[in-house]
């Protein structure tokens, strides 16, 4: 006796619609591996800058590069994203803004203020 189902042989993945929190808490798992990724360069870059003028010269030039100013930005991103996302996450485990429309705005504000803020430091920066 065979019975048929009605599951999907193949998941759509692309068809599945996160609510803004669960995309704010991807981001939030990437922008850390981001971050962890980028320390051992970022910390060799500043051993280098750190060993005489001539290599202090170095490291600036390389920063200067476009390329690496995109990816500077961008770990500035991720630094932001995380630091809001984890004050966002150490309020709701003391149940401040654990309702539904505070935690959809609480992850816009993250998801919005991240990029932002990041734009406005990098202004600060240049």
């Amino acid at each position: 006796m065979a019975t048929q189902t009605n599951r999907p042989v193949h998941l759509n993945l692309m068809k599945f619609r996160l609510p803004i929190a669960g995309v704010m808490s991807i981001g939030h798992r990437i922008s850390g591996f981001f971050m962890a990724l980028a320390l051992p360069c970022v910390l060799y870059l500043f051993d280098v800058s750190l060993d005489g003028h001539q290599n202090f010269a170095r490291a600036k030039e390389l920063l200067d590069t476009l390329p690496i100013q995109i990816v500077l930005f961008l770990l500035l991103w991720a630094l932001l994203h995380h630091y809001l996302a984890g004050i966002r996450y150490l309020l709701l485990d003391v149940d401040v803004g654990i309702d539904k429309p505070y935690y959809r705005v609480t992850a816009w504000l993250v998801m919005l203020g991240a990029p932002i803020s990041a734009l406005l430091l990098l202004g600060g920066l240049l």
